[in-house]
């Protein structure tokens, strides 16, 4: 009898994760990450949105910035918006990695061959926009807390919590506002999985087969930096004009931004070319240490659960 079940188990190396933890995995390493780097978040946030009326910028560099926030708020301004950050990553992470991770695995399954640079692009893009969708209303709770610190004591929100936030967005505002920004963000997630996974992707191999160097955690460390840098510079200024959608208030019942493209063209002429990357140092330090996080998190994850649960030994990671 056990002899006959041996058979017809397949061995360690045909054994699959269950998809559903593909996306419990992708969460859980995207929650670590944004835990580590929400102070770099907060950070940029306020650098995206701080500009007066005449154009000026409030802050002279991020860690004028940082200190600003230390400062008047303490410790725990740098942390704000952490329960939006978490919920965020519950949502929107999961949703994007898993489906990443999934349709990586199909392909790979049907074409017994890693995902070609075109295939990693098209998955990325398929995983980014919808993983946005699903987490926009909290992107937007997240925004306007972070932002909420620098606003005069009589404008703040006050949200006292991300469940707070959506509650009273959906109160005060409609259900539509929710999904306020959902083009840019929509964008900029394509633009970030693009950049993001299926790099790491085409580094990972790149360093596998053209530098004969085996996977592991040196490979995916490199690999991860490299995504990182990259992400930060090409999805920026969606990321901005993002923000600033999502944080931008109605007046008289006039919008500041009618979308994406106003708002980088107001942001180019009020406060110059490069404006669109102001914050970028943080924003590399969150963005770009988000990236190296969450996809060492999740490699090891996927590496412990072939070692210690399917007893697959050979299997490094994603």
């Amino acid at each position: 009898m056990s002899e006959s079940k041996s058979k017809a188990e397949p061995p360690p190396s045909q054994k699959q994760m269950p998809n559903a933890l593909k996306f419990f995995f992708g969460g859980l390493a995207g929650i670590c990450g944004a835990i580590i780097v929400q102070p770099f978040d907060v950070v940029k946030t306020r650098m995206q949105v701080s500009v007066t009326s005449s154009g000026k910028n409030e802050f002279n560099s991020s860690f004028h910035c940082a200190q600003t926030i230390f400062a008047s708020e303490g410790v725990l301004g740098l942390y704000r918006g952490l329960s939006a950050a978490i919920l965020r990553q519950a949502t929107y992470t999961t949703t994007r990695l898993g489906i990443y991770t999934y349709l990586n695995g199909q392909y790979e399954k049907t074409y017994e061959s890693k995902p070609t640079v075109l295939a990693s692009m098209l998955i990325g893009v398929v995983a980014g926009s919808i993983g946005a969708m699903v987490g926009t209303p909290t992107e937007v709770a997240l925004i306007r807390m972070q932002a909420d610190g620098r606003l005069p004591p009589a404008e703040r929100r006050n949200y006292t919590n991300v469940f707070n936030a959506l509650s009273r967005v959906i109160k005060e505002e409609g259900v539509a506002s929710l999904y306020r920004g959902c083009f840019p963000t929509t964008v900029r997630a394509a633009i970030v999985n693009v950049s993001q996974l299926a790099s790491y992707t085409q580094f990972k191999m790149f360093f596998n087969k053209q530098l004969n160097m085996p996977d592991g955690f040196k490979v995916q460390f490199a690999s991860s930096m490299l995504s990182g840098l990259l992400t930060t510079l090409t999805s920026m200024p969606m990321d901005m004009a993002k923000t600033r959608i999502q944080s931008m208030k109605i007046v008289d019942g006039k919008a500041e931004y009618s979308g994406s493209l106003d708002v980088l063209l107001k942001v180019v002429r009020k406060e110059g070319v490069f404006a669109p990357w102001k914050g970028i140092t943080p924003y590399f330090l969150r963005l770009g240490q988000h990236t190296i996080y969450t996809l060492l998190f999740l490699e090891q994850f996927t590496r412990m659960y072939y070692k210690y649960v399917l007893g697959d030994d050979k299997r490094t990671g994603l």
